[in-house]
């Protein structure tokens, strides 16, 4: 049976320890975090190691900043990376596997106007992997995995599906970057969102979720028992972390969410 998680920000609760009870008792079997920049995600330690103590499974870690690791300007391409290796340091402090992050979001997309970037293909190409190596060393060195994931067409140009992401992890060569799925995207991006799993099945980490119209699993079309079923037969051992919107009364839509994934396969 797979595990299931749900983001911070969904859970009810004025601390990790009250968001972790009414997890447990929803049915849930982990947090996962957020991690702003700014540094912050480095000024909650103490607050993340009282967790730690009191018994929070806090197993992965999001990244929400306002710039990632790809952006165009050097100087918050540069910040990104900073913020970054110090959000993973600090994961790996807590004794969490990894964190998850875009390479941009709603920077550019190639659908909407101008609709060229100001990077060619293999400048976009030469700063993800120089990103992706720099993160993944410090990741190594931590004993920690960065999760590297495709975003849709409309909020991400440069990595949209999986197998591109496993193409990059594969020429930067470090086991410590592996892909962090997203069910909405993939619904978006993969043409069978299932084989696609299985083709990238030596390179997947981590999996989040949400429906297709990005609410919480179980408000769209998404064909669960499909994708479920696909990282059963990979044999992913992780969390299905819920990261959505909610639909309906906020609170009966987060408790909803660990029942309808198990009812359809995890």
């Amino acid at each position: 049976m797979l595990k299931t998680a749900c983001q911070e920000q969904l859970l009810p609760g004025d601390s990790l320890q009250e968001k972790w009870a009414f997890a447990q008792d929803a049915g849930f079997d982990a947090i996962e975090l957020r991690s702003k920049g700014d540094f912050h995600f480095r000024d909650r330690l103490p607050e993340l190691t009282r967790a730690v103590a009191d018994g929070v499974v806090m197993p992965t870690v999001c990244v929400d900043m306002l710039h990632f690791f790809a952006a165009f300007d050097e100087s918050l391409r540069r910040d990104a990376l900073d913020q970054m290796k110090s959000q993973i340091s600090v994961a790996a402090q807590i004794g969490a596997l990894g964190v998850q992050t875009p390479a941009s979001y709603g920077m550019f997309s190639r659908r909407l106007p101008p609709f060229e970037p100001p990077r060619t293909e293999q400048q976009d190409r030469e700063v993800l992997l120089s990103g992706l190596t720099e993160l993944g060393e410090h990741a190594r060195k931590e004993g920690a995995e960065l999760y590297l994931e495709p975003l849709n067409r409309y909020e991400d140009h440069m990595v949209n599906r999986l197998e591109q992401a496993a193409e990059l992890i594969r020429t930067v060569g470090l086991d410590s970057v592996r892909i962090g799925i997203d069910s909405y995207h993939m619904n978006i991006e993969e043409a069978d969102p299932a084989a696609a799993i299985l083709a990238a099945a030596p390179y997947i980490g981590h999996a989040q979720v949400s429906d297709s119209n990005r609410f919480q699993p179980g408000a769209g079309h998404l064909d669960w028992p499909a994708w479920i079923g696909a990282l059963h037969t990979i044999g992913y051992e992780g969390h299905l972390a819920a990261e959505c919107r909610l639909t309906g009364d906020p609170v009966a839509a987060v408790r909803s969410i660990p029942a309808f994934l198990r009812r359809s396969g995890a």
